[in-house]
């Protein structure tokens, strides 16, 4: 990654590029034209970095989400540079302003509504087209919700897969929960409040018996962290815990021994109870790591066992 570099432009504006920290009026350097994705606070506005707060101050305009959030940390750290909307709805349009801004000369910097751009948000696409056209591209680095529930649930952090939000639609979340099954390592998702109970307890029919972390309102005033297996926690949503706000999800790696013969059985009655056999045994033999033959001929004795009346 280049060095960003201070330069001087005929098409920049010239203005007072200062941050305020401590009540102390501070100077930016100016930044080389390009790119530059900043990481700001997801809750916790001290949770800048000052590499961020000059690039957010020497920037010529900062592309955010949400300009009302944005103006929040601005008014906090006497930041005055102009804002622009880009999100999921005015991508198209908005993409190729700013790299024709950042082709005449001018530093543009992108930040989201919280946390890391790029994660969850249309940021990618600027960012590609941005290297595409021969442009820089930096970041500072900082703050980042799905890191941070990683490293404080206490699983496994030498392998892991943030997987974003599962699909609304209820046979498309199911496909993609068993995908996601299937992989040996700590997985970090998002969910919103409303559907972390039926969530839990559908990642729960399909993985097992796993250890998971609900991390809420991370940075926040009510920041909470419960541990537990799938299962309890799904019980423990159902049953009212607080949801309000925003939630990570941090879910174990599938274990590494095969399961019992009595796991595979509890896990293909509910599948059961839910869906086609077909699917059953796909799901099981995805969050189990047993063949699927051996899945399969479980399910077929299970299912004449359902059908005849037997327990």
């Amino acid at each position: 990654m280049r060095e960003a570099k201070p330069i001087r432009s005929a098409h920049r504006e010239d203005r007072p590029r200062r941050y305020v920290l401590a009540g102390r009026a501070i100077e930016a350097p100016r930044l080389e034209a390009g790119l530059y994705l900043v990481a700001t606070p997801i809750g916790n506005l001290r949770d800048i970095t000052l590499r961020a707060l000059e690039m957010l101050a020497a920037a010529d305009v900062v592309a955010c989400e949400d300009t009302r959030v944005t103006r929040k940390l601005f008014e906090h750290y006497g930041l005055s540079t102009p804002l622009m909307p880009y999100h999921e709805h005015n991508a198209e349009t908005a993409r190729p302003k700013i790299l024709a801004r950042i082709a005449a000369g001018e530093a543009v910097a992108l930040v989201s509504d919280a946390g890391t751009p790029l994660i969850s948000d249309p940021g990618y696409k600027l960012a590609r087209a941005a290297a595409a056209a021969g442009h820089l591209v930096s970041a500072a680095p900082g703050a980042s919700a799905a890191l941070m529930a990683l490293t404080l649930s206490g699983l496994p952090t030498d392998r892991f897969l943030f997987a974003g939000f599962l699909p609304p639609r209820l046979e498309k979340r199911r496909a993609r929960i068993a995908e996601l099954a299937r992989i040996p390592a700590t997985l970090v998702l998002f969910e919103s409040g409303a559907r972390l109970a039926a969530t839990l307890a559908e990642l729960a029919q399909q993985l097992g018996a796993r250890e998971a972390v609900v991390a809420r309102e991370l940075t926040k005033l009510h920041e909470e962290v419960r541990r537990g297996t799938l299962a309890a926690l799904a019980a423990d949503y159902a049953a009212g815990a607080e949801t309000r706000g925003e939630i990570a999800l941090v879910i174990a790696p599938p274990p590494e021994s095969r399961a019992e013969a009595g796991d595979v059985d509890a896990l293909l009655r509910a599948a059961l109870t839910r869906v086609t056999l077909k699917d059953a045994v796909a799901e099981v033999a995805a969050a189990t790591g047993e063949a699927r033959r051996t899945v399969y001929g479980r399910a077929l004795a299970l299912a004449k066992e359902i059908d005849s009346g037997g327990a």
